[in-house]
């Protein structure tokens, strides 16, 4: 089977695999796929550490990194310390925070932390589209880039022209058929259709009803279909839909490779499609993430209401640093699609894109087997 995508970018399979740790990016690219960094939380300085570890990880293959152009980035935030975006934060939401972390006794970073936090970490929470821009100029360096995706919006002109130069492809991503128009005007060569299941930000429109749609409204550029993707006749599914391959995220998640902690794991291998949640809680732009206090907290009536990005991250981040460093039960949680209801134990990454290639080829073959049966009456 060869796919435009395939083709396109000298793939054995048609699966993309997005995920924020190199270990995951780097065995989904030496698998045949194409592994892509999420980068966001990141400065260019750290980028350049990471891509140089791709670069000696990743065999003969290439893989694909994941920056953020959001469409509302607001550019009065240019220029801007964290300092002073911070001070944009209302009290309300500050209090409301405290009260979270008092409630369920997660302690303080230790001395000296949190000012870390914000002079490195959290100054990339200032999400404009020089920030992405900083670090996209990293990726012209890294031959084996191959890929370069826009997460919630399209890039400026003269980084998609720029990525072309390099030979880099780049892709858009988008929720309603609407958004597909601007992303082909831009010129992306590759258009991802997230669907209200995925994981991480996403629309209000399920796949099976989007892709179809964006298929159509895409016409010669090629289709990845996004959201909950964890079986191989889910691929197969996506590929009847006009899709050319898919692009998964949460799946990785259960895998030996990933960042995610030991209860994290544990919270996603017993968690069922019910039990994830689109909340604003975490960047202020809706996110499906596994259902828990922290989550729930925010969606009750009573919550200040979220606040637009960047500030909502720089709000919380120190709030999930210490939910990370200290895992506090009731409140962990993690960004996660509802492909966790098919996720039951932890294996490791070749182990689960195996297992997905052949039951892509076993669905495969048995439509095949269908569809001759049908010729035959």
């Amino acid at each position: 089977m060869q796919t435009e995508v395939m083709k396109m970018l000298g793939l054995e399979a048609p699966i993309f695999a997005f995920s924020h740790c190199r270990d995951v990016v780097a065995a989904v690219s030496r698998a045949g796929g194409m592994g892509v960094l999420g980068t966001t939380h990141i400065t260019a300085e750290q980028l350049e550490i990471e891509l140089d570890w791709l670069d000696a990880h990743t065999d003969d293959k290439s893989y694909g990194v994941d920056l953020m152009f959001a469409s509302n980035a607001r550019d009065e935030y240019e220029g801007m310390t964290i300092d002073d975006v911070d001070k944009f934060i209302p009290q309300e939401h500050r209090e409301f925070v405290d009260a979270l972390m008092k409630k369920f006794d997660v302690p303080e970073l230790p001395p000296g932390e949190r000012e870390k936090i914000f002079d490195e970490y959290m100054t990339g929470m200032i999400r404009t589209h020089r920030t992405a821009e900083g670090r996209s100029e990293v990726l012209y360096k890294h031959p084996k880039v191959k890929v370069m995706a826009s997460a919630l919006g399209v890039p400026p002109q003269r980084v998609t022209d720029k990525c072309h130069e390099h030979g880099i492809k780049v892709i858009g991503m988008v929720g309603r058929p609407k958004h597909v128009r601007r992303h082909r005007e831009a010129g992306m060569d590759i258009i991802v259709s997230a669907g209200h299941e995925a994981g991480g930000h996403v629309g209000e429109i399920a796949g099976f009803v989007l892709t179809p749609q964006v298929v159509e409204e895409a016409g010669s550029i090629p289709v990845l279909h996004a959201g909950g993707i964890a079986r191989g006749k889910q691929i197969a599914a996506a590929l009847a839909l006009g899709a050319q391959g898919v692009w998964t995220g949460t799946i990785w998640l259960g895998t030996s490779e990933a960042e995610t902690t030991p209860l994290v794991k544990e919270k996603i291998f017993a968690a069922t499609s019910a039990d994830t949640l689109r909340s604003k809680c975490g960047t202020g732009h809706p996110a499906r993430r596994l259902r828990s206090a922290w989550v729930e907290a925010w969606e009750a009536e009573d919550a200040p209401k979220a606040l637009p990005m960047p500030l909502q991250s720089i709000l919380v981040n120190e709030a999930l640093e210490r939910m990370d460093r200290y895992q506090p039960r009731e409140l962990v949680s993690y960004p996660a699609g509802q492909g966790v209801g098919m996720m039951h134990q932890q294996t490791d990454v070749r182990s689960v894109f195996l297992e997905l290639l052949t039951e892509l080829g076993e669905t495969m073959e048995n439509m095949s087997n269908i569809c001759g049966a049908l010729n035959e009456e």
